[in-house]
């Protein structure tokens, strides 16, 4: 039983699970606390939080579409992936730097186009690195050593926080070290996937190396453009997890609180990202991101319309299982709508489209946040993403592991 759960999982696929666990740990040292420093420190009103996360996502967007172009032309991947985590590294300590709001903007910008440049090649060479029939499974281990990562980062921001008395610009300079040690691991460890396993078994489109841009989206398969349109739908109302944490605030979580239940949530994603990718090579991956998409919507629903502090709880670690059945789901399904040769092109489009609409969606939910309140960016959500579920269930071809 042992050998077949190691199935799919590649070295490649380890060692960039790793190195995705500790950038985490470094990147939600910050995360929650970012919303809580921009508003009670630098006193930045909500339309900036909403500017400054939809910013910081469309440039990674924008990036992960030209990355995933540029790393198939050049048919390599690790430089793109080197040179990313490095940039976020050196972004983290950027922080402790900041006494007004834009200067927070520049460090998150800063950190998202190192995202940006890595996430497409990466996500490519995990594919490349792993036999089409355990994609799900690979993505899945991935999303779960990354969330891991999440979990444990906040934990971190807590003790520092808490029991060693710390303040917000020390943690921000402590949190260089484990990204740091990332870029380590990734440059001793990982190795370019020389050969594509999949190779001959993907569609032919795309199967040559060297496409110009206009050419590599041409061959784009007409599924890919209908899965990107629905999914698209619910990224217009996916805001950042910003307003979750900052709703928990508002219904007066302490500090403390609003980082342990960003924690449950991490938490609950990291236990079942690997189960939700396997599950998706055996049902299918858009009836798996329904599943994905109907919790995110109850959740959405839930934060829009609680006023117990006490249903929080429950409602980010139901928000897990969202995440879990969300996005290694999402990259399987690219990668069995697209070539060898346009993979790291069809991740950086759907990533690059996505995150431009997520951009959309941050700024809307701070403005619908100020001028209608705090439920309102919540109802959009929910909303979007039931639409988005319908249409998936509608798709003529749903995508199965081994099938195009």
């Amino acid at each position: 039983m042992f050998e077949d759960l190691k199935k799919g999982l590649t070295k490649n696929v380890v060692f960039l699970g790793a190195v995705s666990g500790l950038t985490d740990i470094s990147s939600e040292m910050l995360y929650p606390l970012m919303p809580l420093f921009l508003t009670t420190v630098l006193h930045a009103p909500m339309s900036a939080v909403g500017l400054i996360e939809g910013t910081a996502e469309a440039t990674a967007s924008i990036l992960k579409a030209a990355g995933g172009l540029w790393s198939d032309r050049t048919a390599r991947r690790k430089p793109f992936v080197v040179w990313g985590y490095g940039l976020s590294s050196l972004s983290k300590p950027l922080m402790a730097l900041a006494y007004a709001w834009p200067l927070v903007l520049f460090a998150r910008v800063t950190d998202r186009i190192g995202k940006g440049v890595r996430t497409s090649a990466r996500d490519a060479l995990v594919a490349s690195s792993t036999p089409r029939e355990h994609w799900g499974k690979a993505f899945g281990f991935h999303r779960a050593m990354d969330t891991a990562g999440a979990a444990l980062g906040p934990l971190a921001a807590l003790f520092l926080m808490d029991y060693m008395g710390l303040d917000y610009r020390p943690i921000f300079i402590i949190a260089f070290v484990p990204a740091a040690l990332g870029v380590l691991v990734l440059i001793r460890f990982v190795k370019e996937s020389g050969v594509d396993v999949n190779a001959q078994k993907t569609p032919a489109a795309g199967a040559e190396n060297g496409l110009s841009f206009r050419e590599s989206l041409r061959r784009l398969s007409p599924q890919f453009r209908q899965f990107l349109l629905f999914y698209g739908i619910f990224a217009l109302g996916n805001s950042s997890d910003a307003f979750l944490l900052l709703k928990a605030k508002n219904m007066g979580f302490t500090t403390a609180h609003v980082i342990l239940a960003y924690v449950g949530y991490n938490v609950v994603y990291a236990l079942c990202a690997g189960p939700a990718g396997w599950l998706s090579d055996k049902l299918g991956r858009a009836r798996t991101l329904v599943i994905g998409f109907a919790i995110f919507a109850l959740v959405y629903l839930g934060f829009g319309l609680a006023h117990d502090a006490n249903m929080v709880w429950a409602l980010f670690a139901l928000y897990g299982f969202y995440g879990a059945f969300n996005e290694g789901v999402a990259k399987a399904m690219v990668s069995d709508l697209s070539g060898s040769g346009n993979r790291g092109t069809a991740m950086g489009v759907f990533q690059g489209a996505t995150g431009i609409l997520a951009f959309a969606a941050s700024f809307a939910a701070g403005i619908l946040w100020d001028k209608i309140g705090p439920a309102a960016p919540f109802i959009l959500g929910a909303a979007c993403a039931a639409v988005s579920s319908v249409l998936l269930l509608a798709m003529k071809t749903p995508v199965r592991a081994g099938g195009a």
